[in-house]
């Protein structure tokens, strides 16, 4: 049985609402590794895997101070290879199994011609027939050698 979850009307609607609908869905975790990895991927090769997205995927794109969408996956991996200055390496965090597909963290590095840039990344990716129909991503922006020592002196953090 379906569980509705409440969502506030009186809150700001940005366009249509990602599922909120709970299901009794369980994922083999072998498809979740599957495409949490071909996902992942995508960041260090500019490349999807044939079938990892749907033909209409939607993407929701949240860097810092602005707010972009994009439809289908090449036009993602576009986007990913346009905006690349060097050659990326990409740390998983985490993959965490949701109700319609699974959330990803990961910590991205670029070599760029002016030193390396790092950017902390989380993705929820929404899952159709074993395939990646919708996606939203948070990023906290690229962070040079001098911001990580400047964060690093100002706020240094508790846990990795």
């Amino acid at each position: 049985m379906a569980t509705s979850v409440d969502v506030d009307a009186s809150l700001p609607s940005y366009g249509p609402r990602m599922t909120n609908q709970l299901r009794g869905h369980t994922w083999d975790t072998s498809s979740i590794d599957r495409l949490s990895t071909a996902f992942t991927r995508c960041f260090v090769d500019f490349e999807a895997d044939e079938g990892l997205f749907t033909d209409d995927a939607f993407f929701d794109l949240l860097p810092p101070l602005w707010r972009f969408q994009l439809v289908g996956g090449d036009a993602f991996v576009n986007q990913l290879r346009s905006i690349a200055e060097g050659p990326v390496s990409v740390d998983v965090l985490r993959v965490v199994p949701t109700a319609d597909g699974f959330l990803v963290e990961h910590q991205e590095s670029q070599q760029t011609p002016g030193g390396k840039v790092t950017a902390r990344r989380v993705w929820l990716c929404e899952v159709h027939d074993e395939r990646i129909s919708e996606v939203v991503g948070y990023c906290n922006g690229g962070w040079d050698d001098e911001l990580r020592a400047r964060h690093a002196a100002e706020a240094p953090m508790v846990r990795p």
